[in-house]
């Protein structure tokens, strides 16, 4: 059954109703079996339990065998631009702190695939007390519903030592935040590229970058984007 992120997030929330509900992490071998309460392993967990409940649904998908590039997941077998869904989980108690991509690989990527700005990211929010996990909230957003402005860059990024290393997500779901998420894929894409001329160590080839992205992404969808 081929269906899109949408119905995915609908089948898994709507109506599998997997917000609230519990799992317990154990490890066995031999003949001992150990309860595993290290958050290390839930982020992949969840993605391999996300993988069998798509199997036990029928879902249609191909998983992304390189672990380290993206998507995780393709649910569009037929069509390589479509359908890519990227899934993410966090610890509710800690916050987003996980990457979103990294900064100049994605930028580069934009370049040739600028179809990947309308990937969708199923995110997962968990509480973990001792080896049992509850599901906290579940989302389905954009890049650009994620990622938003913080006080250093136009875009929040993840920097050590003046270094850009990844887009990170602003905190999404709170009203308290002092930095809110984009309100459209134009508004994030001027952002990155703000960010990219601000940036020393991409003002120097920034050139055409955005009218370049901005050309490619209408190769792929048709859609000609405005940004001023």
């Amino acid at each position: 059954m081929k269906i899109s992120s949408q119905k995915l997030f609908q089948k898994l929330v709507d109506e599998y109703k997997i917000i609230g509900e519990k799992g317990v992490i154990n490890f066995s071998l031999k003949n001992l079996t150990i309860a595993v309460e290290t958050k290390d392993t839930v982020g992949n967990l969840l993605q391999e339990w996300l993988k069998a409940w798509m199997l036990s649904e029928n879902i249609e998908f191909q998983e992304n065998q390189n672990s380290q590039t993206f998507p995780d997941f393709h649910l569009d077998v037929d069509d390589r631009t479509k359908g890519l869904l990227e899934v993410k989980t966090f610890d509710w108690k800690r916050g987003p702190g996980f990457d979103l991509a990294n900064f100049d690989a994605y930028c580069n990527s934009l370049l040739d695939n600028a179809h990947r700005l309308d990937s969708d990211y199923l995110i997962f929010a968990y509480v973990m007390e001792g080896s049992e996990i509850t599901i906290k909230n579940v989302w389905l957003k954009k890049i650009w519903e994620l990622a938003g402005p913080s006080g250093t860059y136009p875009i929040k990024v993840q920097e050590k030592k003046s270094v850009i290393y990844n887009l990170r997500p602003s905190t999404w779901y709170s009203e308290r935040s002092q930095f809110k998420p984009f309100n459209s894929l134009e508004q994030f894409l001027s952002a990155l590229n703000e960010t990219r001329y601000q940036y020393p160590q991409t003002r120097h080839s920034n050139g055409h970058w955005l009218k370049k992205v901005i050309k490619n992404y209408q190769s792929h969808t048709g859609i000609l984007l405005k940004i001023k």
